[in-house]
């Protein structure tokens, strides 16, 4: 069945002055839980199997402590980065999300209006809505267009060339899915993402389950070979978390490793991308630029992806609630609170610019107990 956007909402999102009482990243969080239904909420909040990847995600930011330096003048400071040639304000941008229409009903194209607002970049999806090419009207975010590879290569180059056509400034191809993960919260509640939105960037043959699945599932190096020849665009490849993954990328005329586990949503009992993105980079060595997903909530977890060398950090879950909490006004106000905590722990790590972000600033550590010790002790 068609769903209704209203009936996906508990409450109706809320204005912008009640977005701006939204004073940390938790409380937009659970303005999100509030507005949602709760099948919608599952959806997007839960993960593969026994979620132990999402628990993962989150729980290997514990591992970096901070080590800063003192007596640097950070009077000022800039979070600007470049990417691919593009300036950006910020080290963030917003991962693809193919039932964003789930969260606004403005979709991707809500994404690419916030991502011009916060002067960032947008991925928008082979499975969002609306079509990739009204996305793009108007804006001038730079987007970049997700690939899911379809039923057949006339399928797949089609949808690239639209994105070309469209003015995409780069193709990014998804190779961590070969089959659909089991969500055991989808399952138990009876969701199905996929039938209940339209798909207007593929045809009806393309969606055929079936032929797509298979399609995805007999990717191999060669089918990016292809794609390299088929497309001028900065090619993007999404899903990786081996370090012989990445110099294989590279040497098929790759311009970004995106270090990725999906969100923890397809494999569960997976490395945290956090985990394996010092091999990675040190693997890529400079002749790509390294993006970086899954599990990014805080100012803090950007930064230490920064420090180990990412160039910038894609958000997907926080892309979600902040829609859900208040639709265009409450990603802005995710990014606005991002942006803050990245600001903040660059002032205190002493350093006035994202470049001056290193490894040495980074130590090894236990995660701290789960209760604060008590006073006294």
């Amino acid at each position: 069945m068609r769903w209704n956007y209203l009936s996906r909402r508990r409450h109706g999102p809320i204005n912008a002055e009640s977005v701006a009482e939204l004073r940390t990243i938790q409380d937009l969080v659970s303005a999100a839980k509030k507005n949602l239904q709760p099948s919608i909420w599952d959806y997007v909040a839960g993960g593969a199997e026994s979620e132990v990847t999402l628990r993962r995600n989150r729980s290997a930011f514990e591992q970096f402590a901070f080590c800063p330096r003192a007596l640097r003048d950070v009077s000022e400071r800039d979070t600007s980065i470049r990417f691919l040639d593009r300036q950006l304000d910020l080290p963030i941008m917003l991962a693809p999300i193919g039932s964003v229409a789930h969260l606004d009903p403005g979709g991707a194209r809500t994404c690419a209006r916030v991502a011009e607002r916060a002067g960032i970049a947008a991925f928008v999806s082979t499975f969002s809505s609306p079509s990739l090419e009204i996305v793009s009207e108007g804006t001038r975010a730079p987007l970049f267009f997700q690939v899911y590879v379809l039923n057949d290569r006339a399928a797949t180059a089609d949808v690239i060339c639209r994105a070309e056509s469209a003015g995409y400034g780069a193709i990014c191809v998804t190779v961590d899915t070969p089959v659909p993960g089991r969500r055991d919260r989808d399952l138990r509640n009876g969701f199905m993402a996929w039938p209940s939105l339209p798909r207007p960037n593929v045809s009806n043959q393309a969606l055929a389950p079936n032929l797509a699945n298979a399609a995805q599932a007999a990717l191999t190096w060669r089918d990016l070979e292809w794609m390299r020849g088929t497309t001028g665009l900065p090619l993007i490849v999404k899903g990786i978390v081996h370090a012989e993954d990445a110099r294989l990328a590279i040497e098929h005329g790759v311009d970004v490793v995106y270090v990725s586990n999906h969100g923890g949503r397809e494999l569960d009992h997976a490395v945290a991308t956090i985990e394996v993105l010092s091999e990675i980079v040190d693997e890529v060595g400079g002749r790509a630029e390294v993006l970086i997903d899954s599990g990014f909530m805080r100012g803090t977890d950007v930064v230490k992806a920064l420090a180990l060398g990412a160039r910038a950090v894609s958000i997907g879950k926080l892309t979600a609630w902040g829609l859900a909490a208040g639709g265009e006004e409450g990603l802005l106000r995710a990014l606005e609170l991002l942006k803050l905590e990245v600001d903040v722990t660059m002032a205190h790590l002493g350093v006035a610019t994202i470049g001056e972000l290193t490894p040495d600033m980074l130590r090894r550590s236990a995660p701290p107990a789960l209760e604060p010790w008590p006073t006294g002790l």
